[in-house]
């Protein structure tokens, strides 16, 4: 494989460069990232996750993009993964292949590209992201970080630890698993104008309001960029802002949180 050249990534002191992986059901991508700003040192190199996404086919990829980039030999690795993660190995997985359920995925990661591994929840990920360089940054006390997109991912953040494995979108709310009414996906499939998504907003984020008490709720997800169409539509005690790191939050996410973990 042919290296691209990255000055910004040859300029940057060693200590200060994470790398990051973001394995998602369609597409697994990767981005050397300066930890001081939270800025991608390199356009993120992106591979299609294979049809057959086990864990053998998977790790072929991970190689692939953490080859692409002249990583220093001890630079930090974090690796998201679309299930819950529990001391590096996965005890659910979406949009994957059912083998990750109960696999090492550090480990995989550390065989395919000789690097140690921290892996991580991609909505976690991502959340931690917005907590430390997006838009909570600076914000002490509770954060909230909701992404609805297929469904709704969350993390909570609390004066600047992560609190692993927060899943909220799965929470029973009027008899029903909550991103199965609230997602955006739901949105865009029964045609809901942004008032009547907002309503069923109203009623998720109201319940997790009062279960939480938070400081801070930050919506992310791609319709938050439409932010102005529902944001204004929502009555809560808590400040709610849109997310600012968008789709490099979880390979942002996932390097800082290596780094810190190493």
């Amino acid at each position: 494989m042919t290296k691209e050249s990255h000055p910004a990534l040859t300029e940057t002191p060693d200590e200060r460069i994470g790398f990051g992986i973001d394995i998602g059901g369609s597409g697994i991508k990767g981005a050397p990232v300066d930890l001081e700003t939270g800025k991608l040192l390199a356009k993120k190199y992106r591979l299609p996750t294979p049809e057959e996404s086990s864990p053998e086919a998977v790790a072929d990829v991970l190689a692939a993009v953490a080859a692409h980039f002249d990583l220093p030999a001890g630079a930090h690795i974090g690796v998201t993964f679309p299930g819950v993660i529990k001391n590096g190995i996965a005890q659910t997985a979406a949009n994957v292949d059912k083998r990750w359920i109960g696999t090492d995925v550090a480990e995989v990661t550390r065989t395919a590209t000789g690097h140690s591994a921290f892996v991580v929840n991609d909505a976690d990920a991502a959340g931690y992201a917005e907590a430390v360089y997006g838009a909570a940054a600076g914000q002490q006390g509770s954060v909230l970080v909701l992404t609805l997109g297929t469904g709704i991912g969350s993390a909570l953040i609390h004066n600047g630890v992560l609190v692993p494995n927060f899943e909220l979108g799965h929470l029973e709310l009027d008899g029903y698993d909550a991103e199965k009414r609230a997602a955006s996906s739901v949105k865009d499939r029964e045609g809901l104008t942004y008032p009547q998504w907002a309503e069923r907003l109203q009623r998720y984020f109201s319940h997790v309001e009062f279960l939480f008490s938070p400081d801070l709720i930050v919506v992310g997800g791609g319709v938050s960029k439409d932010h102005e169409e529902f944001l204004p539509l929502l009555s809560l005690n808590t400040p709610i802002i849109p997310a600012k790191l968008r789709n490099k939050a979880g390979i942002v996410g996932a390097a800082a949180l290596a780094a810190e973990n190493d």
